[in-house]
């Protein structure tokens, strides 16, 4: 081979040295990566509100590695905390420490407390397309009336509930009630629980044991009047029409007869139900599922009786961005919120579950229509809604939820008239919300 000109090889070699150089830099600036070159990815975690041995954590971990695998540039780690409360004071610790999760289910009623510490972002500040304002648009309003704050949202609705009034078809049958029948009314309720009580069988059971707020806030809003208004700082505990609906309640069991005495377990009442102890129960239509694999009778599930009107306290948890000061991981966990409350991942979450599908693209999709097909008892929830009352949330929130419980308890098993124990809960409440200037 001939040798070129020393001149030329210089020139040659120049060449060489400058596309190489420039080819350098086209990587660096975004190009085509190398054979083996791999994206950043942002490494999440995700605080979920139930025990690690569950159903339900095989299933969301199921979710989850679905998401992964559709966004390899994310990866979302589940942590399961136990339960709502467990859950809210792990994040709490953790945000304290610099070891806040990326996204947390809890509470909605947790909100203001969340915001009061500083804990949470505006969703509305993620949501810039047109694409994203249709889909922070689309959920129900009775979840949004826990979810949002003078016009911004700080919570996407998840697995939210009502309160639903199951029973137990050939229970009635046998009582000679119609078994497609349910109470609509108070005073059917109370008619149809004696016709239902007998030996070994009680009428009704309604859990009163832990959060008794919850399970009583259906009677004041029946009655005319929510305990709990637009502001987070005030309560409505010692209103007449809130006295008359917590008499009712506990009349139930300390003259109608139709409840057990004392107080009942949240789990107690579903067992019950299912072994025949209880002929209805009220429940969370988050219970929807399981209450249909363990009861081996045809059951009803009805919306709550109403008195001057229907009504529910809407219930459940939300979807948080934690406030972790990482703008690339907030900006990914908003990805995986917003993959999480999707139509086909709500409704599958939904149907395994029971809990109300969040918006109502849920109930156009194949899945969810095929589901209410075979299983139209998931459809009852959903039509509550339209009756459905916010529910109790303020400013330090599990504490004012704890004072009017207390009250509910005292009057159920200690001889306290309902007028004295809601109005020791009131004043309670307002010394405690005083401090806030909304």
């Amino acid at each position: 081979m001939k040798k070129l000109p020393r001149h030329m090889m210089k020139v040659l070699v120049g060449a060489m040295a400058l596309t190489l150089l420039l080819s350098g830099c086209g990587n660096q600036a975004g190009g085509t990566p190398k054979t083996g070159q791999t994206k950043s990815v942002e490494k999440l975690t995700f605080d979920f509100p139930v025990a690690v041995a569950g159903p339900l954590a095989q299933d969301m971990t199921q979710l989850v590695n679905e998401f992964n695998q559709a966004n390899p540039d994310i990866h979302v780690t589940p942590v399961f905390s136990g339960d709502y409360g467990t859950t809210m004071t792990k994040v709490q610790t953790g945000f304290k420490s610099g070891n806040a999760p990326d996204v947390a289910v809890l509470l909605s009623t947790d909100m203001n407390t969340l915001l009061d510490n500083h804990l949470i972002l505006p969703i509305n500040g993620f949501a810039a397309s047109q694409k994203d304002q249709k889909w922070l648009n689309s959920f129900y309003p009775a979840f949004m009336a826990n979810s949002t704050l003078n016009g911004t949202t700080y919570g996407i609705p998840f697995q939210r509930s009502t309160l639903l009034l199951y029973y137990n078809k050939n229970e009635f049958q046998k009582a000679g009630l119609n078994p497609n029948t349910p109470p609509k009314t108070w005073s059917e309720l109370v008619a149809d629980g004696k016709a239902l009580t007998k030996a070994g069988q009680w009428g009704l059971e309604i859990p009163t044991s832990g959060l008794t707020y919850w399970e009583f806030q259906p009677f004041a809003i029946e009655n005319g009047q929510n305990v709990v208004g637009d502001a987070a700082n005030k309560v409505y505990f010692d209103q007449p029409k809130v006295v008359q609906a917590l008499q009712f309640f506990a009349d139930l069991s300390l003259k109608d007869k139709i409840e057990p005495p004392g107080l009942i377990g949240w789990a107690t009442a579903p067992d019950d139900f299912a072994s025949g102890k209880a002929a209805m129960i009220y429940h969370s239509s988050g219970s929807l599922t399981q209450i249909l694999k363990t009861a081996k009778f045809p059951v009803g599930v009805a919306m709550l009786p109403g008195n001057v009107r229907p009504g529910t306290p809407t219930g459940g948890g939300n979807l948080y961005v934690i406030n972790t000061k990482n703008k690339a991981r907030e900006k990914a966990a908003f990805k995986f919120v917003k993959w999480m409350s999707s139509p086909e991942v709500a409704a599958k979450w939904a149907i395994e579950t029971g809990y109300i599908g969040t918006s109502p693209p849920v109930y156009e999709t194949a899945q969810m229509k095929e589901y209410l097909q075979k299983t139209p008892q998931g459809d009852v929830a959903r039509q509550q809604l339209q009756y459905a009352a916010k529910e109790l949330a303020t400013h330090d929130g599990q504490e004012i939820q704890q004072i009017l419980s207390t009250a509910c308890q005292k009057v159920l098993t200690q001889n306290v008239k309902p007028l004295e124990a809601l109005t020791a809960a009131q004043n309670q409440a307002d010394a405690l919300l005083s401090k806030f200037k909304d």
